[in-house]
């Protein structure tokens, strides 16, 4: 490999060595970084796309899109005789009461597809005296059956018929009891009592628990069924809401866009007021604090116990004694004094470095108005994030539903020591379960298998989940890059706009992908994994909650923080490492040294911009999220005359105001973070700037006129030869 023409600059440790006089901005003349990484990168690509090819060969989202009948059949699957027949019904729900079901995870009944849900409650016993419930009752019953010359009891034992139909209506394709609550009290069909299929009475609380076993199976969740009683009505008046206030909702979020743009383009004039109007409040607060304090201290003195400490009262639940003691106040005093002083002082001393920090949100604020395509990048790294998003997901849903069907003996009354045990529908009947257990029936239990591709699953998901996350951060680090390389191009331009780079972006972006592929997936990959370790340990966390080991919690609270601090420190690693290889081609690790280096030498001024920047954008982010939200409330609420007519009629109108406040959020939050991005790209361009040059004719600084003013520096004037 050739050299890089900023090769000799930095010195083993990161110190400045000497200057360039070739240097004129982001390096053209650059090599492929970290080649290895990038190969390990692109295989890893690979490999995923094999893993989700292997996860849609095996897998069958079918499973999740429709519920399986005792055959392992699907309810409502187009092309098959249940095609219209889109829910699932239980002959006799009251049987999933037992608590053997949430062991086995199987509803010891027969679950058959239905075209519509009961709507009245009957017992099979009940027809054999009415024909006219007979007509309406056998739609329930199996396809084909025929009840000429059989017994009640032979009917019910072989289950051809449900026992008993209860009124129902359709939750995730199932049947379930139309639950109900009226002063409190549960009901079915305004019902509290109902006859079951052996005409004894019963309480539809009983009908309750079968229902939340169910959904135990199904879902893997215990919570109740009230729960989810109105769960579809408010579900339907949500969708209803988003029609017809959709349209509104997208102007809404236009409006944030163009509020985000003017607050960003108007930081150029306002980011010192703002900044100093803060300071001077949080002043004026603290300062108003202790003056009240004093007056609290002042208006005790003599009142009978004010003069007591607070050693002597010891520790009181009510705080409010506290408040009587003088002790109280001179404390809360002389705090908001050290506060106040301490403000003050680093005001006083850090007042230049305040004066660079907010040049340099002015600078960035001019910087995109040059480089406008920019703010619009996000767009680039959304779709990236977007599609990784989809492919995760589908990967992983393809995985889960990659199971076999699995069938087992389920018993009727009678106890089998069968009950429960694998089996295979097609030789069932020629086994010695019948014989044994007569009436026993080989039904649809849950999907599963013992296959190699099956018993390895959780490490396929593990490794779909950590690609997923090295993907991620991969398409955040090309965004940062590219944006970094382009604010780069215009602070190294020192005729601005005259020496500016045409296309600074794009130009950022092939460079950034050209060949810095490897530093950006080295650098994604170890975000990745400290990610990684993360979510494992929010996983224990959580299987560990029930747990009475206060040691295992406390190691695990400790690890949970030290890897939350060490991913925010990587994050600012990367970050900066990045500037470095957008601007200088060198590959990760020396990239993030260097970076790291030049920040430590100029710790103060990181701190201080890092909080000035922070504040702002947050102030940004409310300003913006807080007016939109302010006008979409009095709209929705109808509450602005003139235009009240114009809104639409909402169940909810909280429901297009949520979606407009966090959409203006996130809007907000996608244009600022190219805004910090290029303060970041700046703020090192500049100490870059203040190391390498002295201002002569030879070495001149680029930085602008404001900022060399408050350096009190200048560069010196080229002399213009005689004639």
């Amino acid at each position: 490999m050739g050299n890089t023409e900023e090769e000799n600059y930095y010195g083993k440790h990161g110190e400045p060595r000497k200057f360039d006089p070739k240097f004129k901005g982001p390096i053209g003349n650059r090599h492929c970084t970290d080649i290895l990484c990038c190969i390990i990168f692109v295989i890893v690509i690979i490999g995923y796309i094999a893993l989700g090819i292997v996860a849609w060969i095996h897998g069958d989202p079918r499973k999740i899109v429709y519920p399986t009948d005792s055959y392992g059949q699907f309810c409502g699957q187009k092309g098959t005789p249940n095609e219209n027949k889109t829910y699932l019904m239980y002959f006799n729900i009251l049987r999933c009461a037992s608590p053997v079901v949430l062991i086995n995870l199987q509803c010891p009944t027969t679950q058959l597809c239905v075209s519509k849900c009961p709507d009245t409650f009957a017992t099979y016993r009940e027809t054999r005296s009415n024909k006219s419930y007979w007509d309406y009752y056998k739609q329930f019953c199996k396809p084909g059956f025929d009840r000429v010359g059989k017994s009640v009891a032979e009917v019910l034992s072989n289950e051809d018929c449900p026992s008993m139909l209860i009124p129902s209506r359709p939750f995730l394709q199932r049947c379930f009891p139309d639950f109900s609550t009226r002063n409190g009290v549960l009901m079915v069909a305004n019902k509290t009592m109902f006859k079951d299929g052996d005409d004894q009475m019963r309480n539809v609380t009983d009908l309750r628990e079968a229902a939340n076993h169910v959904r135990v199976i199904q879902h893997g969740t215990k919570s109740g069924i009230n729960n989810v009683l109105d769960a579809r009505s408010v579900g339907m008046k949500i969708f209803e809401d988003f029609a017809s206030s959709w349209y509104w909702i997208l102007i809404a979020l236009f409006i944030a866009m163009v509020v985000s743009l003017l607050f960003l383009i108007l930081l150029r004039f306002t980011a010192g007021v703002f900044f100093w109007i803060f300071i001077i409040g949080v002043i004026g607060v603290v300062g108003y604090g202790i003056w009240r304090c004093f007056y609290e201290y002042y208006s005790l003195k003599g009142v009978p116990g004010a003069n007591l400490t607070i050693y002597d009262i010891g520790l009181q639940t009510d705080f409010r004694v506290y408040l009587e003691l003088q002790q109280t106040w001179l404390v809360f005093m002389i705090i908001l004094c050290i506060v106040e002083v301490i403000i003050i002082l680093m005001l006083i001393f850090l007042r230049n470095r305040i004066r660079i920090a907010i040049a340099l949100l002015k600078e960035g604020s001019r910087a995109i108005g040059y480089v406008m395509s920019s703010l619009f990048y996000p767009i680039i790294t959304f779709l990236l994030i977007a599609i990784c998003i989809s492919y995760w997901a589908v990967t992983a849903v393809f995985m889960a539903t990659s199971g076999e069907a699995v069938y087992k003996v389920m018993g009727n009354k009678t106890f089998c020591n069968y009950t429960g045990s694998t089996c295979i529908p097609e030789t069932f009947n020629t086994t010695n379960i019948i014989k044994t257990c007569p009436g026993t029936k080989c039904t649809f239990a849950f999907y599963g298998g013992e296959s190699f591709y099956y018993q390895y699953i959780l490490i396929f998901q593990l490794s779909n989940l950590f690609v997923f996350l090295w993907l991620v951060n991969f398409s955040i680090a090309l965004g940062q890059c590219t944006i970094a390389g382009a604010f780069a191009s215009y602070y190294w331009a020192f005729k601005k706009p005259a020496d500016i780079p045409a296309c600074p972006l794009f130009s950022s972006f092939g460079r950034a992908i050209r060949y810095h592929t490897g530093s950006l997936a080295l650098g994604s990959l170890i975000l990745a994994l400290v990610q990684f370790i993360r979510i494992v340990l929010e996983y224990l966390d959580h299987k560990l909650k029930a747990a009475q080991n206060s040691f295992a919690k406390f190691l695990l609270c400790c690890l949970k923080c030290c890897f939350w601090c060490l991913e925010k420190f990587i994050k600012f690693i990367n970050r900066n490492a990045y500037i470095m290889i957008a601007i200088y081609g060198k590959n990760f690790c020396t990239s993030a040294r260097d970076a790291f280096f030049l920040l430590m030498r100029n710790i103060v001024r990181v701190a201080v911009l890092d909080k000035v920047t922070d504040f702002l954008l947050f102030l940004g982010k409310l300003l913006v999220a807080g007016s939109v939200g302010v006008l979409a409330f009095f709209f929705f609420s109808r509450r602005i005359p003139g235009i009240s007519s114009e809104a639409p009629n909402l169940n909810y109108y909280w429901v297009p105001l949520l979606t407009v406040i966090v959409g203006s959020y996130l809007i907000a939050h996608g244009f600022f973070s190219v805004y910090a991005m290029c303060v970041d790209t700046l703020f090192l361009c500049f100490l870059e700037d203040l190391e390498r040059h002295d201002g002569s004719a030879e070495k001149p600084f680029y930085m602008n006129k404001s900022l060399m003013k408050i350096l009190n520096k200048h560069n010196t004037p080229v002399p213009v030869p005689v004639q």
